[in-house]
């Protein structure tokens, strides 16, 4: 068999302009605008303070006045476009710790819904509020510049560059309240996801990235931190046995996603690489995507390469000399348009591309490797991909082409090892003398103007959908 080494994505998305009414990544993370971005952030700080427990009536102070004024922002773009967005707003109630008298938490959702997929979804989130030193001190002031303006920017950003064209898959854009009294935000959108029914594929959380400089002075503007987990959280408890004998320790949708997105950083050159951290989140920390693994939804967090923590979290003061609190003097424009030119690139990609295939394995006791997965409507090649068990990124692949024959359907990656029992609407590939043991195995799909998903790793509970037990009778 001839292996074909194929780019991680196809080199088709970044030559410009696409199908009528359709952008590539390249040519729609192009248009995001630096100028835009700060604006954003200074209308956000002016509203004096977003905390969550803060005023919901006052029209120019508290977390009231920027919702309303997100809700518009999404309202102006939905009217360039012709009605494009349909704006909603999710609410939830929350007691706890940081709320002991409740609190209600609305979410500002902006939904472009796709044109041959509608229901498959990919999300780009921000949370709207802000605090300072107390948490509970809802009347400070709390511009919340970085967290998280800067995240809050991204979003409107991406709404306002991406709105101006259609694609299969829909994209939501949702700013997030209450992320700072418990991630409130996170759990009533990724209900709000659930209820709907929606296939979510990525949640692209942006919460801290629009600095560059740290509180020791160490400065990055070439590199935003992806936090990815590696076992999938959701369904832990079923999935530890099986992955103990087949393998998925560091292959959850999200550590895919993550992958996915350091290739696209580097193939945009935008001055900005990907550095995956893997783990959930920072070391003793959470953000609003966890409530999204939570349910099962794959997603991920970006944040700036060096985070400063005397401009986080903080009381505007200056104490001994040391500048405190998070202000928009601090920010980094430049390094704030780079991070959400690749999140625009990254959600052109997404809902551009099919959904990522749910590939099965066989090969113990073999000297070959066979995979099975059921074709999808809208992809019209697959890429099976393969690496060792210690490598941090895909290595081998090769590309399947669909194939349609008069009894059966489906794609296969001719060989001359035959396969009599291959069932009937099934995509197959047998690779010869690759023995499974010794590699991690996966399959992305391919849409007609070479647009390339993720890759789904061939382990128990890699698939992109929230997981699903099997039946006793078939647990390994």
């Amino acid at each position: 068999m001839k292996i074909l080494l194929l780019p991680p994505l196809a080199l088709a998305l970044f030559a410009g302009a696409s199908a009528a009414g359709a952008v590539t990544p390249r040519a729609a993370a192009a248009q995001v605008s630096q100028e835009r971005l700060r604006a954003t952030v200074e209308t956000l700080v002016g509203f004096g303070t977003r905390h969550t427990l803060s005023s919901r009536t006052d029209p120019k102070r508290g977390v009231g006045a920027a919702l309303r004024w997100t809700a518009e922002e999404f309202g102006r773009f939905s009217s360039a476009c012709g009605g494009c967005l349909t704006i909603v707003t999710p609410e939830e109630s929350f007691t706890g710790p940081r709320s002991p008298n409740g609190v209600r938490v609305r979410d500002v959702v902006a939904i472009q819904r796709g044109t041959g997929d509608p229901n498959r979804v990919v999300i780009i989130t921000g949370h709207i509020d802000s605090r300072v030193t107390d948490v509970m001190n809802a009347t400070a002031d709390a511009p919340g510049a970085n967290d998280d303006g800067s995240g809050t920017a991204a979003v409107i950003e991406a709404a306002r560059v991406l709105s101006k064209y259609k694609f299969p898959g829909t994209i939501v854009y949702a700013a997030l309240m209450g992320e700072e009294q418990g991630l409130y935000g996170g759990k009533t959108l990724a209900d709000y996801a659930k209820a709907q029914g929606w296939q979510v594929e990525a949640n692209l959380n942006n919460d801290i990235v629009g600095s560059s400089c740290g509180s020791d002075g160490v400065c990055d503007n070439r590199h935003v931190r992806i936090f990815s987990e590696g076992p999938r959280w959701q369904g832990h408890e079923d999935l530890a046995a099986r992955q103990r004998s087949l393998g998925g320790e560091n292959d959850a949708p999200g550590r895919n996603i993550s992958r996915w997105l350091d290739t696209l950083a580097d193939r945009l050159q935008l001055g900005l690489d990907v550095t995956q951290i893997w783990r959930n989140d920072r070391f003793g920390r959470g953000g609003d995507h966890s409530e999204f693994l939570n349910l099962g939804f794959p997603a991920v967090r970006f944040t700036v390469a060096i985070e400063n923590y005397n401009w986080q979290h903080q009381d505007l003061r200056t104490d001994k000399g040391i500048t405190y609190g998070d202000t928009i003097d601090r920010m980094d424009f430049s390094y704030l348009r780079k991070v959400t030119q690749l999140n625009v690139a990254a959600l052109a990609g997404l809902a551009s591309a099919p959904m990522p295939p749910e590939p099965k394995i066989e090969g113990a006791v073999s000297t070959d490797t066979k995979l099975t997965w059921a074709p999808l409507p809208d992809a019209v090649a697959y890429v099976v991909r393969w690496r060792a068990t210690d490598a941090a990124n895909w290595e081998n692949s090769v590309r399947i082409p669909e194939k349609v024959s008069e009894d059966r359907q489906g794609c296969h990656l001719e060989s001359r090892i035959p396969w009599p029992d291959w069932p009937l609407n099934t995509c197959r590939a047998i690779l010869p003398h690759v023995r499974v043991d010794d590699w991690v195995f996966g399959v992305s799909s391919v849409a007609a103007d070479g647009s390339e998903s993720p890759v789904a790793s061939a382990v128990p509970g890699g698939a992109f959908r929230p997981y699903t037990p099997p039946p006793p009778a078939t647990r390994q």
